[in-house]
């Protein structure tokens, strides 16, 4: 499961066993529930039927409001499309995310969250979303 932020572009991840929307959206408020209360303000869901239980994740975090994206329109959600991508580039579709260590797929998401992009003037979005400058050499 991956979150990000639209304006950043700061990534979150967590494994799940299963598409379950128990599963999927315990995961969920854990994820967020990490976040200061004024870093999360909305999400924006694809149609999936792991998304069923979002009114759990809104009773347990009720600063946060709960969008969903229409139907077969993934640009509404781009930033996290072409942030799966970029994940993808470290962890291929094809590859069983359940045999690779949580240790190993953090070290993908802090090399992402801690990579310069050209759309962020240069800053990574741990830079943008923590507004705090990394020293990186």
């Amino acid at each position: 499961m991956t979150l990000t932020d639209r304006k950043s572009r700061f990534l979150l991840t967590a494994k799940v066993p299963n598409a379950a929307a128990e599963v999927v959206c315990g995961k969920m408020t854990e994820l967020l529930s990490s976040l200061p209360v004024k870093k999360a303000k909305t999400v924006t869901l694809d149609r999936g039927r792991e998304f069923a239980a979002h009114g759990d994740v809104s009773k347990a975090l009720e600063h946060i409001s709960f969008f969903f994206a229409d139907p077969y329109s993934p640009w509404q959600r781009g930033t996290n499309e072409n942030t799966n991508g970029l994940l993808r580039e470290c962890i291929p579709k094809s590859t069983d995310i359940s045999a690779i260590p949580d240790a190993v797929i953090q070290r993908f998401v802090d090399s992402l969250n801690r990579r310069p992009r050209k759309c962020l003037g240069w800053l990574s979005p741990y830079e943008i979303f923590f507004d705090s400058l990394l020293h990186l050499t």
